[in-house]
């Protein structure tokens, strides 16, 4: 399955999820809401991925975490704030490049309506 075909995948979850839920809830719980319903929907799912961080030749293990990898392939990093930062953005792109995966989804489920609040981040190795 291609990077597109799984975030295909992931976007139909988080909107029924959201659907579901709607906002106002922590990040946890979307978290762990929506690795419960990917794994339902049969993907292959790891949640809180530790990721470290390799420094001039140096692995260091210091604590960086990624929500969810579905896959293998695609990384999803769960927002619940009332607006996504610049930060949001950058920090997503830094976990791509960290973990060498291509594409991932930055979702803030904390909106009203969903649909507007998935963002595709593309790491162009």
């Amino acid at each position: 399955m291609s990077e597109n075909e799984i975030s295909y995948k992931i976007i139909g979850v988080a909107l029924e999820l959201h659907k579901n839920i709607g906002p106002g809830l922590l990040e946890s719980v979307y978290e762990h809401a929506l690795y419960y319903d990917l794994k339902q929907a049969g993907l292959n799912v790891a949640c809180q991925v530790p990721m470290p961080f390799i420094y001039k030749e140096v692995k260091m293990d210091v604590g960086y975490r990624i929500d969810i990898i579905v896959e293998g392939k695609v990384l999803i990093e769960v927002k619940s704030v009332d607006a996504l930062a610049p930060v949001h953005f950058a920090q997503t792109l830094t976990y791509l490049k960290l973990s060498g995966l291509k594409l991932a989804l930055l979702i803030n489920f904390n909106v009203k309506i969903l649909k507007g609040s998935i963002h595709r981040i593309v790491n162009n190795l």
